[in-house]
């Protein structure tokens, strides 16, 4: 993890792609995407000004409508502040509160999961929510709530995880399929999460987003290869 330092928000040159798709899967199956408990509905509130307040160029507000900067319009409805959020921005977002001195993901948009399913890990705490990840142990775990509790109003973090695959779809939701052990080597795509944590300032929650990139094998130009 380290400070972020810029935008928290991005837009990068598949923000139409990726919003149509996003919009495609909010139409076709929104519980597949969007959850919320009410004891979040104020943080989600407070997530879409945070959002509105930060939005980068490109974003024109008007009244109770947001253009985009791919030209399309977004009624801003208060009333369903996550599904609002998905049709703004390219992240993935999830909102994790404190419970019993643990954190449980309690509300996400969620349209670009990786070999998990939002339905299966709503309202668990973070180690429920790592349980197939071998190396997520009770350390870990312990050492990812201590960074929950510490983290600050104003002083983000983030990271990044990379990993080669052979298929570029973005809605993976599961289950986890095992990659070959050559797939660095072989696998025509690489796949690579920009994961942000940040606090909101009145609910205290934590949020949690994921903005996904999915490029061309051709694209990782030699000197950014990886190998994980």
């Amino acid at each position: 993890m380290r400070p972020l330092e810029g935008d928290w928000l991005l837009v990068d040159d598949a923000y139409a792609a990726q919003m149509a798709e996003r919009a495609r899967l909010i139409e076709k199956d929104a519980a597949a995407v969007h959850a919320l408990d009410e004891s979040a509905r104020a943080a989600a509130e407070e997530l879409l000004d945070t959002v509105l307040a930060a939005l980068p160029e490109g974003f024109v507000q008007d009244g109770g409508e947001v253009t985009r900067p791919d030209g399309v319009r977004v009624a801003l409805d208060h009333s369903n502040p996550l599904i609002t959020l998905g049709h703004l921005v390219q992240e993935d977002l999830c909102l994790m509160l404190p419970r019993d001195d643990v954190h449980v993901l309690a509300g996400a948009i969620l349209c670009f999961p990786s070999g998990w399913r939002l339905a299966e890990k709503f309202n668990h705490p973070m180690v429920a929510i790592h349980d197939p990840v071998p190396s997520y142990d009770a350390d870990i775990a312990k050492r990812v709530q201590r960074l929950f509790h510490g983290l600050q109003v104003g002083r983000p973090i983030w990271r990044f995880n990379r990993l080669w695959d052979s298929d570029p779809t973005l809605h993976k939701p599961g289950p986890r399929v095992p990659r070959p052990s050559n797939a660095a080597e072989v696998a025509p795509y690489f796949r690579s999460e920009r994961q942000c944590l940040l606090r909101l300032p009145v609910s205290r929650a934590v949020v949690f987003s994921i903005h996904t990139y999915v490029v061309l094998r051709s694209v990782v130009s030699e000197g950014d290869r990886v190998s994980a």
